[in-house]
Order: C-alpha cells, then structure tokens, then sequence
C-alpha cells in the first residue's frame, strides 16, 4: 500500500448497512478499518453498541438515522440520534425529509437538522440529502440548510436509491456550502480513481464499502 492510498484511507467510512449484515460481517468491517486506518467504521444502528465495545476506542463509530427513506418524524429521529450517542457512536448520518423539500418547507428541515445536531452532543453529524431525487437548485437550497443549521458534514447519498455520488455534485455541493461545512461522497464509488477524483472536487469524506477490498485487491497484485 503506497502513501496516497493511506492517505485516502483517512478520509473513508468503511460502509456496511445491508439489510442482511450479520455480526460476523460487521466485526470483519471493524477489523479491516482499524487495521487499514479508516476515519471510521459506518455501521447499522442495532450494532453500534457491540461495534463500540468491540473496538475499544480505537476506531470511531459512526452510524445512520433516519435511514434509508428520511421520513421518520423528526422526534423519532432525534431519539434515534440520543440512542446511538448514548450506545457510543462517535458519528451520525442522518437523511433528510426529502418530501418536505419537495414541499418547500424549508424552516422544517432546518429545525430537525439543528434538532439532531444538538442531539449528537458535539458529535459529528453528517446530513444525507440523496442527490439522485433532487434537482440542482434543491441541492443547492440544501447547502444553506445544511450551513444555517450547523451541521459538519452535507452528504451525496444513502447507497440504497436510485444511484450515488456523482462528480458534479460534489462539485456543485463544494461551490454552495459554508465555510463550516464538509462534503461526503458516498454510494457507487467503484474506483481508487474515482475516490482519488472526489477528493480532489473537495469531498472530505467517502462512504464506501469497497476501496480497502480494492486496496487488497492491488496489494495481493490481482489488480482491480
């Protein structure tokens, strides 16, 4: 593995959310991310207690609210929120109620964001705005929501719709997000290319469960 690859590895949520993930499949995603130096291990939330006994301080936990649709009301959304701060999760990524959007009710969003920042308690909050359903000029509405309610994090995708992150949204993201704001790119990300490419469009962040496979794929010489 060679510098740059470590370096990208920094900026990765090692991503595991299948409706079907077991204990043993999480432990392995834990596993690989402390040893290939991760910023974080993003898992299901039933498992974030487990995850955080397991690693032991040595890996940040991160997890999803809201998840995959964005619908749940805001209430169940900021206990959601409680429940996993309070199981040990050091990162919560939460999805957006994209129907409001669609509605205009914009005051709304920017309250729950605000609702389940404080909720996270100085934790690190990261807001999925699902770009595939959006039109530009609402993802660039939801760049000042997500700036106004100080969230760190905007992010490009679940994983689980219509398709990821593209290189124009985070292009388009990085031009209207405050200065407090990061970006995370995150579903479909197939390539060290094209993770090396987000980064340099200005994504902080990438959610993805396949680039350290990649790495391992490079490093055992098989090529990816």
């Amino acid at each position: 593995m060679n510098m740059d690859q470590k370096e990208l590895l920094k900026t990765v949520d090692h991503t595991l959310l299948t409706q079907t993930a077991t204990w043993e499949e999480i432990r392995q995603i834990l596993d690989d991310a402390i040893a290939y130096g991760t910023a974080s291990a993003c898992i299901p939330a039933a498992y974030v207690k487990q995850s955080a006994d397991y690693v032991d301080g040595k890996l940040p936990i991160c997890t999803v609210i809201g998840f995959p649709n964005g619908y749940h009301t805001t209430a169940v959304k900021v206990f959601e929120t409680k429940d996993a701060i309070a199981n040990g999760a050091s990162e919560i990524d939460m999805v957006i109620n994209i129907g409001w959007l669609k509605d205009g009710k914009y005051q709304e969003i920017e309250d729950e964001i605000r609702q389940i920042h404080e909720a996270c308690g100085g934790k690190i909050l990261k807001v999925i705005i699902e770009t595939c359903l959006l039109t530009d000029a609402e993802k660039i509405k939801m760049c000042e929501l997500v700036t106004n309610a100080g969230a760190e994090f905007i992010k490009t995708s679940t994983g689980f719709s219509t398709a990821g992150a593209t290189f124009a949204d985070v292009k388009l993201m990085k031009e209207h997000i405050g200065s407090n704001v990061k970006v995370k790119a995150a579903g479909g990300i197939a390539s060290l290319d094209d993770a090396q490419e987000f980064i340099k469009l200005g994504a902080d962040r990438l959610g993805t469960s396949r680039i350290i496979k990649l790495i391992k794929n490079t490093d055992s010489g098989s090529g990816y």
